[in-house]
């Protein structure tokens, strides 16, 4: 019994040293990918490149979440792929061991690598990110902008504007502009519930909804085409949209029943929630998966096989993922299924290629 511990010790400490292995490398390698694209917005106000050093390091937690999955994948095939090479499997089924035994073994160490998937991506990367995003926004666009977690503020001449959210097709929701006297006392305050980015930047609102101050006067209208002349392009409003991945799951849960009361479209913020959510059951589909490639009826003996099918297999499932969850947005298909769907697949794909081997 003593002798079994000690293996199953041994196979998590190399399941363990190999998923930090591969997730280091993937870190570095992303990081440096995320820092030549930060230096693009270099000279823009008062960024410089210590700003995006910064911005690339307050992000690497949320780096480190998105690849965790990937780096399970491939750091259990490594690390299961010298054992077998090293003959090191082989002794320890001749030893009595059976092979569910050994993916048991692994399978416990994956259980430590799903618990630290969520709690860096629930409770670390979410106010990182959003501080970084925050950080890097102040820098370019100085005082002019205020972003929040679920929008931002915008001096606009005599104005300050509020955008609450932005949609990928030139369109923003929930306007609120408040103009102010040369005294700065509130002058009048206008709601939107939509607004237009049209050609040279000009924001259209239609159905705004204004009230005008004067003394203790209040002058009610709506107004059938107000407009905010060349106020921001698209390019800088997606800048200062934090987006639904960057929240945690209490901020998306809370951001999703206000724009339900609202009467707004929540898929994107759902489909961010259902995904945070079963991202440590992708983690442990993708350690079940790595197994098949060392005990199921896909072992490969060349390392390099191994490895290199494991990449296409993860970039495969990445790329599904993401196109199945933009159609489901697409066509209508509730968020948790779209969300299933892949590890759904992952599990069932992995549990076929061992059956032999159990």
């Amino acid at each position: 019994m003593e002798q079994v511990k000690v293996v199953d010790r041994y196979l998590g400490r190399s399941t363990l040293m190999g998923f930090l292995l591969v997730l280091s490398v993937l870190l570095v390698l992303f990081s440096l990918i995320e820092i030549l694209v930060q230096l693009n917005d270099v000279g823009k106000g008062d960024f410089r490149i210590a700003d995006a050093f910064i911005h690339v390091g307050l992000t690497l937690p949320k780096r480190a979440a998105d690849l965790i999955p990937l780096a399970a994948l491939l750091g259990s095939i490594l690390a299961l792929g010298l054992l077998a090479d090293h003959q090191e499997l082989t002794a320890m089924q001749a030893a009595g061991m059976s092979v569910q035994r050994i993916a048991v073994s692994v399978l416990a160490t994956s259980v430590l690598i799903m618990m630290l998937v969520f709690l860096v991506s629930e409770f670390i990367a979410p106010p990182l990110e959003q501080e970084a995003r925050f950080r890097r926004s102040k820098a370019i666009y100085g005082k002019e902008v205020m972003m929040t977690k679920t929008g931002f503020w915008a001096r606009y001449g005599s104005m300050l504007v509020y955008v609450g959210r932005i949609q990928a097709d030139r369109r923003a929701h929930d306007i609120e502009v408040y103009r102010l006297d040369p005294a700065g006392r509130l002058d009048q305050f206008l709601y939107a519930p939509l607004a237009e980015i049209e050609a040279g930047n000009d924001w259209r609102l239609p159905e705004a909804l204004s009230r005008t101050f004067r003394g203790e006067a209040v002058t009610v209208e709506r107004l059938a085409d107000y407009r905010l002349p060349a106020f921001l392009s698209p390019g800088q409003v997606s800048v200062l949209q934090l987006p639904a991945e960057s929240l945690s799951l209490s901020e998306l849960w809370s951001y999703i029943r206000t724009l339900q009361e609202r009467g707004q479209n929540v898929k994107s913020y759902a489909l961010a929630f259902w995904q945070k959510i079963f991202l440590p059951a992708t983690t442990g589909a993708m350690v079940l998966l790595s197994l098949s490639f060392v005990f199921g009826s896909t072992r490969m003996r060349s390392a390099g096989q191994r490895v290199f099918a494991g990449v296409v297999t993860a970039v495969a499932f990445q790329l599904s993922t993401q196109l199945i969850g933009h159609l489901g947005l697409l066509y209508d298909i509730p968020p948790l299924v779209t969300t299933l769907l892949p590890v759904a697949v992952i599990l069932a794909l992995a549990l076929q290629l061992l059956r032999r081997s159990f």
